[in-house]
């Protein structure tokens, strides 16, 4: 992609308050309010980025931009950090709406659950109910993602991007048998160490660290990441770190199972979190799905150089889907697959969804699970 194109896509940053912590939202493309436009250019669809672990949204810009871009910007890309991993400066306005202020504050709101909880809150109060969605989940990302459809079924998810994705045997795979001591058993001796070190360090200080190390890794980022060396950030990582070791352990087949029709998955094979043999596993149980082995040893933390390669693969993949938004007749068929239903139980959309063709109990009733 050539530099300039990127240079004008536009990405606005947001500090939101959601479930009661502090969020950074980026928005690629130039809809800022899709709850509260009701113009006849609002688009139909928004393709929804969950991080990795830490949930630093910055790295993940120039994928969202070239995804964009790929897209034809007919469609917004958002990425959303975890809670608990973006702090706003301090001259930065923390947003809220009514929804969110009124809502009860999700419970450790910074381990697993928490941050399931935390997506779904966000989806519930900033995107419409009748807008389909992508999403497109990073590492524990997609546990996140596999979690959110269980939880919530009815949510309007016309496909789903696993990648790299860490969504069994965490402790067992060959990065995990390094971090779970780390993680689990040491994990407050690496609270203290990063207190120490980077409390009194200047913000001056922490940015140009920072840069420097951007430039050494030779890597671009527009929204300056501070929030790599503040000590709560680094310490909500680790602690949603080390309840991933701990509880991501047995792959979640009866989830998959019921939205096989709308995954994909994307393995690495030189990836020490999620190794070659867990790609084999599911390959051998879900021989049907779409279940992909990365050809060009893109690495895990695929956000340092390969943005590229993978916004193309996504986009090669929703080709199909993107061009038919929009299709009347394709709005029927895509409510009727939304569950991947066999044909035998299909009913008429309007004995499924009521008059509006679209479930509405949902982002009331749904959201608050533990």
């Amino acid at each position: 992609m050539d530099s300039e194109l990127k240079e004008e896509i536009p990405v606005h940053e947001e500090f939101i308050l959601c479930g009661g912590a502090e969020t950074q939202v980026l928005k690629c493309g130039p809809w800022t309010d899709l709850f509260h436009d009701q113009s006849v250019k609002r688009p139909k669809l928004l393709i929804f980025i969950i991080p990795g672990n830490p949930g630093f949204s910055a790295f993940y810009v120039p994928f969202a931009k070239a995804l964009y871009s790929l897209t034809n910007r007919r469609f917004p890309v958002w990425t959303i950090s975890h809670a608990g991993h973006a702090v706003a400066p301090k001259d930065k306005k923390i947003l809220t709406t009514s929804e969110d202020s009124n809502a009860q504050e999700i419970k450790d709101i910074y381990g697993l659950n928490g941050q399931i909880e935390h997506k779904l809150a966000f989806l519930r109060t900033h995107v419409p109910k009748d807008m389909k969605l992508v999403l497109i989940g990073h590492s524990i990302g997609s546990y996140f993602t596999l979690q959110m459809l269980k939880r919530v079924p009815e949510l309007p998810v016309i496909r789903a991007f696993l990648l790299f994705p860490t969504i069994e045997r965490m402790s067992e795979s060959p990065n995990g048998r390094i971090a779970t001591p780390l993680l689990c058993w040491f994990r407050y001796v690496l609270y203290v160490t990063g207190y120490l070190l980077l409390k009194p360090c200047p913000e001056t200080i922490k940015s140009l660290l920072i840069r420097r190390g951007l430039q050494v890794m030779n890597l671009e980022n527009e929204f300056s990441p501070l929030n790599i060396l503040e000590p709560f950030c680094l310490a909500n990582a680790a602690y949603l770190g080390g309840q991933e070791m701990m509880e991501v352990v047995k792959r979640d087949d009866e989830t998959i199972k019921e939205h096989l029709c709308k995954l994909t998955f994307y393995y690495g094979t030189i990836d020490p979190w999620c190794p070659k043999e867990y790609y084999e596993d599911i390959k051998k149980d879900f021989p049907e799905g779409d279940i992909r082995l990365c050809e060009k040893n893109i690495p895990h933390a695929f956000i340092t150089h390969f943005n590229q390669e993978m916004a193309d693969m996504i986009a090669d993949s929703l080709k199909d889907d993107l061009s038919k938004i929009g299709n009347p007749s394709w709005h029927y068929h895509s409510l009727r697959t939304m569950r991947c239903p066999s044909a035998q139980i299909l009913k008429p959309p309007d004995e499924r969804f009521g008059s509006d063709l679209l479930p509405t109990y949902w982002w009331k009733n749904q959201i608050s699970r533990d």
